[in-house]
């Protein structure tokens, strides 16, 4: 079932649970995903950055596409961090339900006014724009990028943002960083600026840059009013991490139904674990009634 994050994320709110955002940047992790969400009765978004997007091209959006016209379960396409205008336009015209449009390290009036533009446009076609103010840090191995350290939302302004851009969904900055954190960072979230938050926007919330963060401080920001969660470095590091053991063990390898199905098992594991731990698990039955 496709549509787009303004109609998914609606329901998630209502009911207090997270939909799951993977970035698919192969045809594995997206049979991976899609076996699980699909076993799991759980709405999921796929999701790839521009340079994810650039590099696999439209034919793995057609392939999300079939995908979603296969199942039951609600699927958005999404552009994670789509970083100019021409970019977020290709992803339409590709087939993508949902974009973001990231101009958050911009002063605020260029910020709106690019946002602004993009709202324009995505709607026309009822695709649903995110945006963020804000921003996300980075652990400087991942290539949704980031600044090195947070700034961080401040909910007035965001309220502000939201009336000035008619964004649907908004991706706040409240302490994640892109990326598997190393031995020295100690994430934290600021579920007091969530808090804050909740009480000035009424549209959906979206945490990035969730991988590696404790999960209870995930589990806590989902009672406080996140509607999406995005997922990047979880899933590949396991996936690619099994698939280089199983090519060391058996260097004449070379078919890919001999090199990818242990790391695509050891995706579909970390799937469940995060549908479970975001309450998405059985809740594609909330969009058939």
């Amino acid at each position: 079932m496709l549509m787009n994050m303004a109609d998914l994320l609606k329901v998630a709110k209502e009911n207090k649970f997270a939909v799951p955002a993977f970035n698919i940047g192969s045809d594995q992790l997206l049979k991976a995903v899609m076996k699980k969400v699909n076993e799991l009765q759980s709405p999921v978004i796929l999701e790839m950055s521009p340079d994810e997007f650039r590099f696999v091209g439209y034919s793995q959006i057609q392939a999300m596409i079939y995908e979603a016209t296969r199942t039951n379960v609600p699927v958005v396409i999404h552009l994670d961090h789509g970083d100019t205008y021409e970019t977020v336009v290709k992803a339409i015209q590709a087939g993508m339900t949902s974009v973001m449009i990231d101009a958050s390290r911009l002063p605020y009036e260029e910020n709106v006014a690019i946002t602004k533009k993009v709202v324009e446009t995505a709607h026309l076609a009822n695709v649903s724009v995110e945006s963020e103010l804000g921003t996300i840090g980075t652990t400087g191995n991942s290539i949704e990028g980031g600044t090195q350290g947070v700034i961080y939302t401040v909910p007035a302004e965001a309220k502000q943002f939201i009336e000035d851009t008619g964004i649907d969904t908004f991706a706040v900055a409240i302490g994640t960083a892109h990326g598997i954190y190393p031995s020295n960072m100690k994430p934290k979230l600021r579920i007091d600026i969530l808090d804050q938050i909740t009480e000035e926007v009424t549209i959906p919330l979206v945490l990035h840059g969730g991988s590696s963060n404790k999960d209870e401080e995930i589990a806590a920001a989902v009672k406080h009013g996140i509607s999406k969660i995005n997922i990047s470095s979880d899933i590949k590091s396991v996936f690619y991490k099994k698939t280089r053991e199983v090519l060391n063990a058996n260097p004449d390898y070379r078919e890919p139904l001999e090199i990818y199905p242990e790391g695509m098992k050891e995706c579909e594991r970390v799937v469940e674990e995060k549908c479970r731990l975001f309450d998405s698990v059985g809740k594609a039955s909330l969009y058939t009634k």
